[in-house]
C-alpha cells in the first residue's frame, strides 16, 4: 500500500516544486505524509462539494491543480469558506496536495499538453522557466497555412467539450497561435511580440480585449475552468499509470463557477 509521501514523490518527479512561480503555493496543503492511501480524488479546485465527494467515496487524498491555501490564513475557523474546508479535511483524515504553476510549466504538464489536445503537433515555449529551460508557461504554435478564426473556435469548443466561449475578432484568418492555460492575460503582450495573431486563454478583461481587437489580434477566451480541467485530468494520467494499487477517481461534482445563459 502506498503512502501520501510516495504519491507526492511521483507528482514532484513530473512537476518539481522549484518550477512554481514565486507568487504561488504548492505541495501538501493538509494532511500526514505517512498516511496510507487507497483512493485518490482528482479535482481542479478543492470546493466544499469536492470535499463532500471525497468523504462519500472514502478518499484518502485529494490532488488539485489550484491550491486551497494560496496565502497564509489569519485563522482557520468555520467563519470562512477556506477554514470550513480545512477543518472538514482534517476531521475526516483527508490529505490535500496541490500542483499548480509547477504543473503548468513542466514538460508534459498542462501548458505542454493543451496544444496536443487541440491537435497541434509542435509548439515552442512562450515564457521559459528561469529554473529549467525545457519548462515554461504558454506555448506558441505556427500553423502550416492561414486558418479561419471560426474553424479554430469550433476546434477549441470540441476539444475542451464546451458550448460557449468569448471571442475577440481581430481578423478573419490566423497564422500563429499562443495558448496559455487559465489566466493568461499577462502573457498576451509577449505572445503578440512573437508574432501570435490569436490567443487562446481565459480570464481576459474588457479594456485588454478592446485594445487588442483594435490591433487586429484575435482572442479566444474559453474561461479559466474550461481551459484547465480536461487538460489537468489528461496530464494526471501520467501519475495514474504509475500506481496499480491505488484507485484514482475524477471529480464529478466540480463545475465552472460561471454559467453561460
Amino acid at each position: 500500500m502506498k503512502k501520501v509521501k510516495e504519491i507526492i514523490e511521483v507528482m514532484e518527479t513530473l512537476a518539481p516544486t522549484f518550477l512554481k512561480e514565486d507568487f504561488d503555493n504548492v505541495g501538501l496543503m493538509v494532511g500526514d505524509r505517512e498516511k496510507e492511501v487507497k483512493k485518490v480524488l482528482l479535482a481542479l479546485d478543492c470546493t466544499l462539494k469536492v470535499v463532500e465527494e471525497a468523504k462519500e467515496n472514502n478518499v484518502d487524498l485529494i490532488i488539485t491543480h489550484h491550491p486551497l491555501i494560496f496565502r497564509r490564513p489569519n485563522n482557520i475557523t468555520t467563519d470562512t469558506i477556506q477554514g470550513r474546508k480545512i477543518i472538514e479535511l482534517i476531521k475526516n483524515d483527508i490529505s490535500l496536495y496541490s500542483s499548480h504553476t509547477n504543473l503548468d510549466s513542466a514538460k508534459s504538464g498542462l501548458n505542454d499538453s493543451i496544444p496536443k489536445l487541440l491537435g497541434y503537433d509542435s509548439s515552442e515555449i512562450l515564457e521559459v522557466n528561469k529554473r529549467d529551460e525545457k519548462a515554461g508557461l504558454g506555448r506558441i504554435v505556427t500553423l502550416d497555412k492561414p486558418t479561419k478564426l471560426d474553424e479554430i473556435v469550433d476546434n477549441v469548443k470540441k476539444a475542451l467539450n464546451i458550448n460557449n466561449l468569448r471571442v475577440v475578432k481581430g481578423k478573419e484568418e490566423v497564422n500563429k497561435i499562443a495558448i496559455i492555460n487559465g489566466s493568461g492575460q499577462d502573457f498576451i503582450g509577449k505572445a503578440v511580440s512573437k508574432g501570435a495573431d490569436c490567443i487562446i486563454t481565459g480570464d481576459t478583461t474588457y479594456h485588454f480585449a478592446s485594445d487588442y481587437k483594435e490591433m487586429g489580434i484575435n482572442i479566444i477566451d474559453a474561461g479559466h475552468f474550461a481551459s484547465e480541467q480536461i487538460v489537468f485530468f489528461n496530464v494526471m494520467k501520467n501519475i495514474i499509470d504509475k500506481f496499480t494499487d491505488v484507485e484514482f477517481i475524477l471529480s464529478k461534482v466540480e463545475e465552472d463557477p460561471y454559467t453561460f445563459l
